[in-house]
């Protein structure tokens, strides 16, 4: 036997004496360090701390409550503990019924043994862990999704229509969620953006895990288009095969990136003037300042000196201008997708 189930505590929901000896002989049987209390109605089973217990046997007629009823009010007060039903009626249709309203298993206290008892008891503790793991899971994705700061929906992958959508989205788009529901992804494409989803829908098809679609135009309820990056993802949506869109809105992005481009642009034509326009004349003038020197080689030292200085600083001028002209051409255009 498993450590798990050596201090198991059980709560059996039974009025009737000689029932309950029964059940927890079989229960005995197979886990002997079983602590097993009773609660002969529903209102002092109701009173009773359930996450206690891992497990709940349940009679379904007791004095005060029987039957449909009696499941879900127990199931309600039950939350992720397992319930097995016991019952001494052969009713397979409400077995059927029993389970599909949230019980673990169905067992005929006619056809009770230890054995299928303790396997019941076993799968229905595990079965049950499985189920509140994707419970917290699927309440972990709402939670992620519903309280996301960017815009987030799931649409349905044959037909396109919206299958869920966040406050986010509802926010920046301006359609109510039941506008969004009623709609498909192509109606908040502008016209001219339409064969580019269908492209980047084939090419996703098959695609698993998270996938950035690249940077597409969106349009809002009010008309305004914006431009966004699309990341999506394969999942299954209540049994639909569906797809997760995380999207980004990125106008400000590109209309800063398309400033900073115009301004390199501008700073590049500087350059190109500061090399070519101003460096002319300064060309001219230094071959001027070289042409003296020659002309006038008698120049007393003193002024020969004076020329010496203007071709110097007509030199650092020219190394400047080189500078900045290749400090210029260094300059790298924004990544539109950085």
């Amino acid at each position: 036997m498993s450590p798990a189930y050596e201090s198991l505590k059980i709560l059996v929901i039974e009025d009737n004496e000689g029932d309950f000896l029964l059940v927890s002989e079989a229960i005995e049987e197979k886990f002997p360090s079983v602590i097993i209390e009773k609660a002969a109605t529903f209102k002092s089973a109701s009173e009773k701390k359930m996450e206690d217990y891992q497990l709940i046997l349940l009679d379904l007629s007791l004095p005060d409550k029987s039957g449909e009823q009696l499941i879900k009010e127990i199931l309600g007060l039950a939350g992720k503990i397992p319930v097995v039903v016991l019952t001494g009626y052969a009713d397979r249709n409400f077995a059927v019924k029993s389970i599909a309203l949230g019980m673990s298993d169905y067992l005929i206290k006619d056809e009770l043994h230890p054995d299928i008892l303790s396997r019941s008891i076993i799968y229905s503790i595990e079965r049950k862990k499985v189920f509140n793991r994707l419970e917290e899971s699927e309440l972990r994705y709402k939670e992620l999704f519903h309280l996301s700061p960017l815009p987030m929906w799931v649409y349905d992958k044959v037909s396109l229509g919206f299958l869920d959508v966040n406050e986010a989205a509802i926010q920046s788009y301006g359609y109510s969620r039941e506008e969004f529901l009623s709609m498909t992804i192509e109606d908040i494409r502008p016209e001219t953006e339409k064969r580019k989803l269908y492209k980047s829908l084939e090419e996703g098809r098959s695609v698993i895990g998270l996938r950035n679609s690249g940077t597409f135009l969106h349009t809002k309820k009010g008309g305004e288009v914006i431009t966004v990056e699309i990341s999506s993802n394969l999942i299954n949506f209540d049994g639909w095969p569906a797809k997760l869109v995380l999207a980004n809105d990125v106008t400000l992005k590109k209309a800063y990136i398309e400033t900073i481009e115009q301004q390199n642009e501008r700073l590049k034509d500087i350059a190109w003037v500061q090399s070519h326009v101003v460096r002319a004349p300064l060309a001219r003038l230094m071959g001027l300042v070289n042409l003296l020197g020659i002309e006038m080689k008698d120049l007393p030292a003193d002024k020969k000196e004076l020329l010496d200085h203007i071709l110097f600083s007509a030199d650092e001028l020219d190394e400047v201008i080189k500078d900045i002209n290749a400090k210029a051409r260094d300059i790298d255009l924004p990544n539109n997708h950085g």
